[in-house]
């Protein structure tokens, strides 16, 4: 019997990427999952092509309009009676460099990355106080541990989201609250795609470094492991070793991520 039979797992970012392949996988182990994002269209794809499809229900999620988070919360409590988890996945990524890009788009980023994270966060709160059981999964970044040329504005977001959490198990993993931060590197998926330019336009080209990370169902394995262990942290990917060059040689990491492809 898997750890998440008959549990119900909320996925934000679900129409694409490793959203998309942790609710392929999800599927497989006899849980209830909620699939959300923007796109109904997508969601309604991704669905069809998991195991179980009666055991998964679309609910349509802009995490930039936090006003709209109380109702999406008490609807999706109400799809199968509770939530479990939260996995946090849904984001925008940024391809820039700071001296070229508006406020606007550090905004943005933090508004969707950070905020609307946060809002969903505290809006699931009180049901799983109630119960005294919950796991919220936050799908970060390395670049929450460490910042990287063209990404100034995304890594902020990251950073933010690694603080907040982080103060966040402090203050409740003894009344059942479990937290996992999964931080990957490179992942293959439409991110750089996506991702915004100093003015804020996408930058629709895949990044060679996005194309050369390893895959959203490799990715997401990883995610689901940390899961079922209840992992406070994981990183994902050959890159986590910045990590650790950052935490124990400084200068080294200093010298060595200017120099570090990235694009």
């Amino acid at each position: 019997m898997s750890k998440f039979t008959d549990k119900t797992i909320w996925i934000t970012g679900a129409s694409s990427g490793i959203g998309e392949a942790l609710a392929k996988q999800l599927s497989q182990q006899a849980c209830n999952l909620i699939l959300s994002a923007r796109r109904e269209r997508e969601l309604e794809r991704v669905k069809s092509s998991c195991h179980n499809p009666d055991r998964i229900k679309i609910l349509s999620l802009d995490l930039a309009e936090t006003d709209t988070h109380a109702a999406k919360v008490k609807t999706a409590i109400g799809l199968f009676g509770q939530v479990d988890v939260l996995i946090n996945n849904g984001g925008i990524s940024q391809r820039s460099l700071v001296k070229d890009t508006v406020l606007d788009v550090d905004r943005k980023l933090m508004e969707v990355n950070y905020l609307g994270t946060v809002s969903l966060t505290k809006e699931l709160l009180p049901h799983m106080i109630e119960r005294g059981n919950g796991h919220f999964v936050v799908v970060t970044s390395l670049t929450g541990r460490f910042g990287t040329p063209y990404r100034s504005g995304y890594a902020a977001s990251k950073h933010a989201l690694h603080g907040f959490y982080d103060s966040m198990r402090a203050e409740l993993e003894d009344q059942g609250i479990k937290i996992t931060l999964a931080a990957p590197g490179f992942v293959k998926t439409n991110v750089s795609i996506n991702a915004f330019l100093g003015d804020g336009s996408k930058a629709n080209v895949m990044d060679t470094a996005q194309a050369n990370g390893i895959s959203a169902e490799g990715c997401a394995g990883s995610i689901i492991r940390a899961m079922s262990k209840n992992k406070r942290e994981v990183y994902i990917g050959k890159e986590s070793y910045g990590v650790y060059v950052k935490r124990f040689f400084p200068g080294l990491f200093a010298r060595l991520i200017k120099r570090v492809k990235v694009r």
